[in-house]
């Protein structure tokens, strides 16, 4: 069985193409097409029509692409920045009626227990009970569990690009010590509830997705990406600490040379740094393993294990609405108080 997933993301719009061999997915093809969404939009701001054009090419291409490589049409989705615009189904309606693709948003929540999957079968069931952290442009997914889904998902609005707005000042380049003392002291308050969860839970293994987290644990040292998959990369809470205070005081254009840390993120690369130390801290964890699978593969392993239906129901309404719970719950919610 071949099958694609489309994934359109705060700056890019990735497209895997796999096969399932053994109910693992395997892929055969990958493009991106960098369409830098979030910086045509605050956050929560809607999406100009210019934005909106060129995501319905974009869609259309990777269509086309997944087509050409044997896929039906792709299960897409879009992360917080289309799901927190106030004209998320007018952009949802544009793509569908451009494409034929049922573009759809997933809740926050949902999107860290896909992810949790994908992060539970990548490390096994040796990790034990396994906290997920997964921080985004718009929003911190934090999910602990003992099993293949978790027991707990929260959605934070602890975004790197969401908190760089509203925190950090364009003409701050560097930031000032005070915003980021400002944004860490926010980071804290929102996230107090969920980390007294996680340090309840005592999760034996700690895993980390996301490019940010990804690009985090290249500046601390781990193995670049050409390396593949398999190298084991770990980020630490030390040497984060370390890189944080680097961060801090180099202008976003210095930060890009920096291993690990890209043009297009440096500005909310510092951001980044502030979300993931605080929540390490807050959480007890002291080393992160980075996962190199992620929501997009935990989409193509739930279609492997639970068949077409779950994300049918997911986009089961007119013009590829913005997906309602699906019809058999999903374990989302938090599963009561420590």
């Amino acid at each position: 069985m071949r099958v694609s997933v489309l994934d359109v993301g705060s700056n890019t719009v990735r497209l895997v193409v796999a096969d399932a061999v053994g109910g693992i997915p395997l892929p055969v093809h990958t493009a991106k097409w960098r369409l830098r969404l979030s910086q045509h939009a605050e956050p929560g701001g809607p999406l100009p029509e210019e934005a909106v054009r060129r995501l319905v090419g974009a869609v259309a291409a990777a269509d086309a692409t997944a087509r050409r490589w044997g896929a039906p049409e792709p299960l897409a989705f879009a992360t917080a920045v289309v799901r927190s615009a106030p004209n998320r189904q007018e952009v949802l309606d544009a793509v569908r009626a451009g494409t034929g693709v049922p573009l759809c948003t997933l809740p926050g929540e949902v999107e860290g227990e896909l992810t949790f999957l994908a992060a539970r079968r990548w490390m096994g069931w040796r990790s034990g009970p396994l906290a997920l952290l997964d921080i985004g442009g718009g929003t911190l997914e934090v999910a602990f569990g003992r099993g293949r889904l978790p027991d707990f998902v929260a959605s934070l609005p602890l975004g790197a690009r969401r908190l760089t707005h509203e925190f950090f000042e364009d003409e701050e380049d560097p930031p000032s010590p005070e915003s980021v003392r400002a944004m860490r002291r926010a980071i804290r308050h929102r996230l107090r509830d969920v980390a007294a969860r996680i340090r309840w839970e005592g999760p034996r293994t700690a895993v980390a997705t996301s490019r940010t987290f990804q690009q985090l644990a290249r500046l601390c040292g781990a193995a670049p990406g050409r390396h593949g998959p398999f190298v084991e990369r770990e980020l630490r809470r030390g040497e984060l600490r370390c890189q944080l205070d680097r961060l801090a005081v180099l202008p976003a254009a210095e930060r890009a040379h920096l291993p690990g840390i890209s043009a297009p993120r440096a500005r909310q690369s510092l951001a980044g740094a502030v979300i993931g130390h605080t929540t390490m801290k807050l959480t007890g964890i002291k080393t992160l393993t980075v996962s190199p699978w992620a929501i997009r593969e935990g989409i193509l392993l739930r279609h492997i294990e639970d068949g077409p239906a779950w994300w049918a129901d997911l986009t089961r309404t007119p013009a590829g609405g913005s997906c309602p719970a699906p019809r058999t719950p999903l374990r989302m919610a938090a599963r009561g108080a420590p």
